[in-house]
């Protein structure tokens, strides 16, 4: 592909200098090339390019940034590790890392992105039951391929790419930074953090963004802070019904949350233990207790390690929470993992298989709206609620620019 072109088509501006300046002391060390991907590499699973994550500290001081000016003018947005991005008019295009992101973009009522890091962890099914709400991934472009190709990028052609450019250059050996400035100038400007994972080498002094600080940031860049507002006032209203069903402390089970290999009939797991990553955010708003927080078992990300059945069955949790399960129906969880369960000589003996309660643990990724339909799962899962916990119809509103 020709790059004989303007450094960027006037739309969006940045420089290199900026963006290597931002990234100052977030690089190196740690290049996390131990995973060799699968048939489905990814973030965050097991043998796999990806990860988790967060509630963080709080905003930097001197963080801010300026909306479009009503005639389109410029304007600034601040997010680490970059810093700060100055954006001539509204991107238009863009490229997200996660489905994290991308949920955000269907909330602010965007096009979706060019494209992912898998489609595959993109779960687009939980909008079916929000009238209105959807996103076409059939024309999504898969980020990783066994790699990251910088000539992807120069493809996509992006206005903007939503992605933490430290996360290409130590998540496999993959980008260096003068990759990073080459895509920065000639394609578009990053501006991304990595909300979703904090259990790393090179996230060592990083500054994490709770998922709806990431959602304030996102909504800056595409001047959509109306949107953003109205799903902060829900999130709100929101989280005060799920404190109204949450038991006593003394009344809640314990869960153990795991990544099963295989994923159909598992024989082993990676075991997950509850942090402040976004992926375990409707886990740390229902208050579970962490069954395997006070054992020996170490969390997957700093050991890289598994657990077998007699480990998991001296644990004995009440629920069992398996992740990588996402693209199965209820009923088809049921009919192959469960099942598998049932008939196996040490799971049938677990607790959480003789009653029934081991569920689909949730994805990788949520964004504001994959939140709630994640939340109020969870909360029939593990506390046996049955009443809607937020108002699909008023989502409906908000990502249409009704509220």
């Amino acid at each position: 592909m020709s790059r004989d072109r303007p450094t960027r088509r006037t739309v969006l501006r940045t420089g290199a200098g900026a963006v290597l300046a931002g990234l100052a002391g977030c690089t190196g060390g740690d290049a996390d090339t131990d995973s060799t991907p699968t048939s489905d590499p990814g973030a965050g699973s097991p043998g796999a390019a990806d990860t988790s994550d967060a509630d963080p500290p709080e905003t930097d001081s001197g963080e801010t940034e300026t909306e479009a000016d009503a005639d389109g003018g410029a304007y600034t947005v601040t997010m680490a590790p970059v810093g700060e991005i100055t954006f001539e008019s509204v991107p238009e295009t863009w490229v997200a890392n996660n489905g994290s992101w991308a949920d955000m973009g269907v909330a602010l009522g965007l096009e979706p992105p060019k494209g992912v890091w898998l489609t595959s962890r993109y779960h687009t099914h939980y909008y079916d039951g929000i009238d209105g709400v959807s996103a076409d991934t059939s024309g999504m472009v898969d980020l990783y391929q066994g790699g990251v190709d910088t000539e992807l990028f120069y493809e996509l052609d992006a206005d903007v790419h939503v992605i933490d450019p430290t996360f290409l250059m130590n998540r496999f050996d993959g980008w260096e930074e003068d990759d990073v400035a080459e895509v920065a100038t000639g394609v578009g400007p990053f501006v991304g953090n990595s909300i979703f994972s904090r259990g790393y080498g090179w996230h060592e002094d990083y500054r994490y963004y709770t998922l709806y600080e990431a959602f304030e940031k996102l909504a800056a860049v595409f001047d959509r802070r109306d949107r953003y507002e109205a799903f902060a006032s829900l999130h709100d209203e929101f989280q005060a019904r799920v404190a109204d069903v949450i038991p006593p402390a003394d009344e809640r089970p314990e869960v153990a949350i795991l990544w099963p290999d295989p994923v159909d009939a598992p024989e082993s797991f990676s075991p997950y233990l509850i942090d402040e990553g976004t992926s375990f955010k409707q886990w740390r708003d229902l208050g579970v207790v962490d069954a395997l927080a006070e054992t020996d078992v170490k969390d997957f990300h700093s050991t890289r390690g598994s657990i077998d059945y007699e480990t998991l069955l001296q644990v004995d949790p009440d629920v069992v929470l398996l992740r990588g399960e996402e693209a199965k129906t209820e009923r088809e969880f049921e009919d192959t993992v469960l099942s598998h369960m049932r008939d196996h000589d040490v799971a049938s003996e677990l607790t959480a298989v003789e009653n029934g309660a081991v569920y689909r643990g949730g994805p990788l990724y949520q964004g504001p709206i994959t939140n709630l339909v994640l939340t109020e799962r969870a909360a029939g899962q593990v506390y046996g609620v049955e009443e809607e916990l937020f108002d699909r119809d008023r989502v409906s509103a908000i990502v249409a620019g009704q509220s």
